[in-house]
């Protein structure tokens, strides 16, 4: 096994050194040695899921280019620069591409919390979110940024869902007060906010941090404690549940269920390929 795989990525070896700019792309170009032959073995053996039935690098040379592979390309040469290992890079694409072809659409009420992003996006993107979950408080703010002002902009419209997980500390009351913000018009900038200030959560402080986005303190404390409201807290975790929800942050493409990994450039990319789609945008 051992040398049938040396024997794969000396071929590799030998085919970077051959085709320096094999794979077409800035990405895939700048990469060298060891590095280089990896995304080369994994070019000249993956295919892409959609537009082109050859490999990813045969279908870099047709005319016109499949913009999905020039995508897959950047993704794997992206991935190979990082030190990612050929078996990594090729389960990653596996799971990129159940996200992207399967047909199974949830039922998602987007309809309580406020949007960000244009409201005539061709993208929805939802995600099921705890106020106190430490990876949502790095990526939601830069998915955030990238809808409103950044790459997705126009292009993508995010929704989100409460989804409170149990063993983070905080995470109800945390809920309640993204409820009560909804309620004042202030969602976003409360868990911006949070996000912001993620390591010095206190619950005791969420009135403080109420007002100083915008909010009445006594309103938002009693909405915080309205049933009402723990009522829609529990109901959004009840569909993430029946949604098969089982961690934060879970997101959903056009009510596709996100499998990819999980880092903003692959979600993003995602993002920006069923953008593509939409728009008939496949080869150029």
């Amino acid at each position: 096994m051992l040398k049938t795989i040396s024997a794969i990525l000396a071929m590799a070896w030998m085919l970077a050194i051959s085709f320096p700019a094999l794979a077409q792309t800035p990405t895939c170009d700048a990469l060298q040695g060891p590095k280089k032959a990896v995304a080369t073995a994994v070019l000249t053996s993956q295919h892409p899921y959609e537009c082109c039935d050859d490999t990813i690098q045969a279908c870099l040379q047709q005319k016109p280019v499949c913009l999905l592979a020039r995508r897959l390309a950047n993704d794997v040469c992206r991935r190979a620069g990082a030190g990612q290992s050929q078996a990594d890079i090729e389960r990653a694409l596996a799971r990129r591409a159940t996200s992207m072809t399967t047909t199974q659409r949830m039922p998602i009420d987007t309809s309580k919390f406020e949007p960000a992003g244009a409201a005539d996006a061709k993208v929805q993107v939802t995600g099921y979110v705890c106020a106190r979950c430490p990876f949502c408080s790095r990526l939601l703010p830069a998915l955030h940024q990238s809808v409103t002002q950044g790459a997705l902009k126009d292009k993508a419209r995010l929704h989100l869902r409460l989804f409170p997980i149990r063993t983070h500390e905080g995470s109800t009351e945390g809920g309640l007060a993204l409820v009560a913000s909804q309620k004042l018009g202030k969602f976003w900038p409360l868990l911006l906010h949070l996000y912001r200030n993620f390591d010095g959560f206190d619950a005791a402080r969420l009135p403080e941090a109420a007002e100083q986005n915008g909010m009445n303190r006594d309103e938002f404390v009693r909405l915080m404690n309205d049933p009402a409201s723990r009522e829609l807290l529990t109901e959004s975790k009840k569909e993430g549940v029946r949604n098969k929800v089982g961690a934060t942050p879970t997101f959903f493409i056009n009510g596709r269920p996100f499998s990819a990994d999980l880092d903003m450039a692959t979600l993003q990319d995602v993002i920006e390929e069923e953008h593509d789609r939409l728009s008939g945008r496949v080869k150029e």
